[in-house]
């Protein structure tokens, strides 16, 4: 399969995969074609899901690719906990589905993870982590067994048990702003998850201080809208799933995802440099 462009298209990464064929990691029967370049499904994640920064560890070669094992983790378990929150079909509370915080969610997302760490994607793996541990976090206030709000007099209605949950999700808040302006180098889908996910915690923090304070009319709606913005979220996460397993699988079908990478000149020709010197 050759690397070389066909006079029919062209992309802005054709630094990147003309690099990356001439390296001695080029495999003939792992070639895909994106566009109308061959490319690797290596250098497909570098150029689409993780920021364009050189990584010290791309010797790992032979492992599949973790990224959607630790996506379908995630959005299986947004979507459950979106249209919850959203009282689809009157569904009200957590408990019956509580395994999706503990055995869903974060066990895939730290097994990708893990092996996202393996293979040197910086990014994809402190993005698992994140997910996994609030999924962790937040599943732990749903266990019954617990009895969190007991110790409070006023129970689960009690002002300063939501105002604690409502700073707890403000924290997170802060950190999906964060990783938002870092997925700014990955793509447009990558980077809507994170700022979809940024602003409906903080509306949900909003729904847990109206909770505490009795206003249940407008706890109820600002939780509606929280979901329905995790509901985006997961139609995010579900559209990255497709597209990578659409290309793994050799379906021949390009999907676009907003490549954000001209934004950051300079960064294809790290990695072009870094794959020449492999």
């Amino acid at each position: 399969m050759s690397p070389s462009p066909s006079p029919r298209a062209s992309l802005s990464h054709e630094t990147d995969v003309e690099a990356h064929a001439k390296g001695p990691g080029l495999s003939y029967n792992k070639d895909a074609t994106v566009g109308s370049f061959a490319m690797s499904p290596e250098l497909f994640e570098k150029l689409y899901l993780t920021p364009k920064v050189p990584s010290a560890a791309q010797g790992v070669k032979h492992f599949a690719n973790p990224t959607p094992l630790g996506l379908m983790g995630f959005v299986i378990s947004t979507f459950t906990f979106s249209m919850i929150l959203m009282g689809w079909g009157g569904a009200t509370g957590f408990s019956p589905v509580v395994g999706i915080f503990f055995f869903v969610g974060p066990i895939l997302l730290l097994a990708g993870m893990i092996f996202e760490w393996i293979m040197g994607n910086f990014f994809t793996m402190m993005s698992m982590g994140l997910f996994a541990v609030f999924w962790l976090a937040f599943g732990m206030m749903q266990l019954p067994t617990l009895g969190l709000a007991s110790s409070y007099a006023d129970g689960a209605t009690s002002e300063s048990y939501n105002t604690v949950i409502a700073l707890f999700l403000i924290v997170w808040g802060f950190a999906f702003f964060t990783f938002f302006i870092f997925s700014l180098k990955t793509n447009v889908i990558f980077a809507g998850i994170f700022f979809f996910a940024m602003i409906a915690v903080w509306i949900l923090s909003g729904a847990y201080f109206k909770t505490g304070s009795g206003d249940y009319t407008l706890a109820g709606h600002l939780q509606t809208a929280g979901g329905a913005l995790l509901f985006v979220v997961a139609i995010l996460g579900w559209y990255i799933v497709v597209v990578i397993m659409s290309f793994e699988m050799r379906m021949g079908i390009n999907f676009p995802l907003g490549d954000l990478s001209h934004l950051w000149p300079g960064s294809n020709a790290e990695i072009g440099d870094e794959e020449k010197q492999k």
